[in-house]
């Protein structure tokens, strides 16, 4: 059965005044009690209106009722409600003495907060269709990006994209402000630049504030805020996140969490901190078994913590794991690191450094 307005099926002028009503609050995402209340109706005179306009329009169920509300214009996804004076719900200006935070975190599972309180950010596929704006900052993402993004090869058999859209605009709604988080175009939809605080963004900023103190020399400082970044991340990337866009972001963060990590501890080395890294990179050198340079940092801070059996036994390690799993030997850096602690030569022990 249909359900979107097409060419031939009854339109909303088909509906009573009460009926049209109805239709618009279910189109703004109100529940059978918030129209209730808004329209002084009993919820099951709500009920009943909307099975008449299922009925009259030809639609499958109260999703589909939503997307035909945008769909014949009755609601406008790009601004909001069309008919303020006429929306079910009174409004009350709220004067406030500063402007609400709204912040957004995707290191981890995709979480939000408004002015300090967690938001609900609706089901999984809403979420990833934030999460995709989220992370393409400074730009227009299109529609046909979103489905692509969040659905892959299983697109929507309806236009549910405006749907979301307009569903996070009134989640995200920052007090009475005419301006949305999320604007939209002729060629999509992006954040409204400078509405929201994303974690990412000040993750970025403190590996930028990372990289300046250690050229200027200040390696313990570089540590401590490099340590900063990477507690910003929090559990599982994106967690149950659907889409090809979800994945490849996770592969992506995930190796910018490593990089971090090797980047921290190959400074922690280079003071001198030994001892205190080896807990943490026995950790990741076991969430990355094939990754060399992990393995060789392991190696050296081990041996120069008096544990030379200990470096030995992890270059052993490493070298079965990737013959076993890629059929390869040992790289120069492994190799050589292996053969200056049988020689007992540790000034050459310096690692290549790892970019941020």
């Amino acid at each position: 059965m249909p359900t979107t307005a097409t060419t031939g099926q009854p339109t909303v002028t088909t509906l009573t005044h009460q009926e049209r009503e109805v239709l618009y609050a279910v189109g703004c995402g109100l529940r059978d009690a918030e129209i209730a209340s808004a329209l002084a109706m009993p919820e099951d005179a709500v009920a009943g209106h909307l099975a008449r306009v299922l009925g009259k329009l030809g639609l499958r169920d109260r999703a589909a009722a939503i997307v035909h509300a945008f769909d014949c214009g009755l609601v406008a996804p790009s601004h909001g409600p069309r008919r303020q004076a006429a929306s079910p719900v009174p409004r009350t200006v709220v004067r406030r003495a500063r402007a609400p935070q709204l912040r957004i975190s995707v290191l981890g599972p995709l979480q939000a907060w408004l002015d300090g309180q967690p938001v609900d950010l609706g089901h999984l596929r809403q979420q990833a269709v934030l999460a995709t704006l989220v992370l393409c900052p400074d730009r227009t993402v299109s529609q046909q990006e979103l489905l692509d993004g969040v659905w892959g090869m299983e697109p929507p058999m309806t236009n549910v994209v405006p749907v979301y859209i307009y569903r996070l605009r009134r989640i995200l709604r920052m007090g009475d402000g005419p301006d949305p988080v999320i604007q939209s175009d002729r060629c999509g939809y992006r954040l409204t630049p400078g509405s929201v605080e994303v974690d990412v963004a000040r993750m970025e900023e403190r590996v930028t504030a990372a990289g300046t103190a250690e050229r200027a020399g200040e390696l313990a400082e570089a540590v401590r805020i490099c340590s900063q970044a990477l507690d910003l991340f929090r559990g599982e990337l994106l967690s149950g996140l659907p889409g090809p866009f979800a994945e490849l972001e996770r592969l992506r963060l995930t190796e910018r969490r490593i990089a971090l990590a090797q980047r921290k501890l190959d400074w922690q080395l280079r003071l001198g901190r030994h001892a205190e890294v080896v807990a943490e990179l026995w950790a990741l050198a076991a969430a990355q078994p094939l990754n060399e340079p992990v393995a060789a940092m392991l190696m050296r801070a081990l041996y120069r913590s008096g544990r030379q059996a200990d470096a030995l036994t992890v270059f052993d390690r490493t070298r079965r794991r990737l013959a076993d799993d890629l059929g390869v030997p040992p790289g120069q850096m492994l190799r050589r690191t292996h053969q200056m602690i049988l020689s007992g030569h540790d000034t050459g022990l310096g690692l290549a450094r790892t970019r941020l």
